[in-house]
């Protein structure tokens, strides 16, 4: 096997230090929240890429009937239609006749949604309500051509959107703020960062308004002057309020890919590392052997196979590494001279030997 092709290493900042950043870009607040919506519908008008089975022949017949049109489903050709499920994230505080966009992808054996369009479809939450409908012509963004063994394709063919094909239809319950208070959560978890938070409202509305309850939410208490219709004014303010964010030193490795990020507070103690490659090289040759002169009867050319085995083995020096800060842990790696692969097995061997403190998760 030839040395393996070195694959790119990310080293980005995953920012672990203090730095400022508005309340907004850090969570959400209580009932400010996405829903799912799901539909099974049929796709038509595909040129022959459509499913097999028995599926969008049944729900055509089944349509059709409920519009007063009775036909056998064996007089069905689905050829030119797909069965397809329906997704659509409905956002916070959605109002009727809202347009949002619809994914459908297919749940049959259709080999593309090109030129197809999406008949009435309703979408149902979790509660088994229809929310929305959607409609509309399929855009997948790539093709298909070819059949048998000669073909190509671009992009995915067996999903696609509707753009602005969902239309809200109800609108689901939210509440925003519970008995006088609300609370706001983290996307990441931290007791310094809720704390934080709860610091700089209590320091901007000069009151002990906000309490952090956990490593992910802050209860903070709505003023009487901005309770009922005047809340959004109130949440609006906090929003604004900038505070420190404090994540832990972590890295992460993802083996699929190669690819590794280190995070700024990463640490290192000092530690002595030895690393060799071991690199293994078949060759083939073939020659050609042909009978001598006056050979046997029935002696012929043959082609014969020639290997070559070449096993090379580097040496590893031990190389010494105080980590004091990122950018000395990176110089240190380099300095080694391998590729990802094998750094992500030097990572693994620094946590296990206690040297690295940061938590090193792989992925």
């Amino acid at each position: 096997m030839r040395k393996a092709t070195f694959v790119l290493l990310m080293l980005l900042f995953i920012t672990t230090n203090l730095y400022a950043e508005r309340i907004k870009d850090i969570g959400n607040f209580e009932g400010v929240r996405e829903n799912q919506l799901v539909g099974y519908g049929i796709v038509i008008g595909l040129s022959g890429t459509g499913d097999k089975g028995l599926a969008p022949v049944m729900s055509i017949a089944n349509m059709l009937q409920r519009m007063g049109i009775t036909i056998k489903p064996s007089d069905i050709k689905s050829k030119n239609t797909a069965a397809v499920l329906v997704t659509v994230n409905l956002p916070p505080f959605p109002k009727n006749g809202m347009k949002l966009d619809a994914l459908v992808s297919t749940i049959g054996d259709a080999k593309s949604l090109k030129g197809g369009t999406l008949i009435l479809t309703p979408l149902k939450g979790g509660d088994g309500k229809v929310y929305a409908v959607a409609q509309g012509p399929v855009s997948i963004g790539g093709f298909f051509g070819g059949n048998g063994g000669n073909n190509v394709s671009k992009n995915h063919q067996t999903a696609g959107i509707v753009p602005e094909g969902a239309i809200i239809e109800r609108e689901p319950e939210f509440q925003l703020g519970k008995n006088e208070e609300i609370r706001f959560f983290l996307r990441n978890p931290d007791f310094t960062t809720a704390n934080e938070i709860a610091k700089k409202i209590n320091e901007f509305y000069k009151e002990e308004i906000a309490m952090a309850k956990d490593p992910s939410s802050v209860k903070i208490k709505i003023p009487e002057s901005y309770r009922a219709d005047n809340l959004p004014k109130f949440l609006a303010l906090i929003e604004k309020i900038d505070v420190s964010v404090d994540n832990s030193a972590k890295v992460i490795v993802n083996e699929k890919t190669g690819t590794i990020v280190i995070g700024e507070n990463v640490k290192l103690s000092p530690v002595a590392i030895a690393h060799g490659n071991l690199t293994i090289e078949i060759k083939t040759d073939y020659e050609v052997s042909q009978p001598q002169p006056f050979a046997p009867k029935g002696s012929e050319t043959v082609v014969v196979p020639k290997k070559d085995v070449k096993v090379e083995e580097q040496k590893g020096y031990l190389t010494e590494i105080k980590g004091a800060s990122l950018g000395e842990i990176v110089r240190a790696l380099n300095n080694l001279g391998v590729t990802p692969r094998d750094l992500i097995a030097i990572l693994q061997a620094l946590k296990a030997a206690g040297s690295l403190k940061a938590t090193l998760e792989i992925i």
